[in-house]
């Protein structure tokens, strides 16, 4: 389960980012760390949900 979550994740940076592959990935891309704030904000916020996705935790 944590190494197909792992793949989703890398493989939607991949799509973000315009990149064929890894190589392509570690070459063309900058990471940018964010604070724990800006994090709660650049998710959704003020929504109710009724029932809560298999792959996705709002408890962070």
């Amino acid at each position: 389960e944590v190494v197909y979550q792992l793949i989703g994740g890398l493989k939607s940076s991949m799509g973000y980012c315009g990149v064929k592959n890894i190589e392509e990935l570690k070459k063309n891309t900058r990471f940018v760390r964010i604070t724990s704030a800006g994090l709660r904000e650049s998710h959704p916020h003020d929504v109710m949900i009724t029932r809560e996705a298999p792959n996705y935790s709002t408890s962070h």
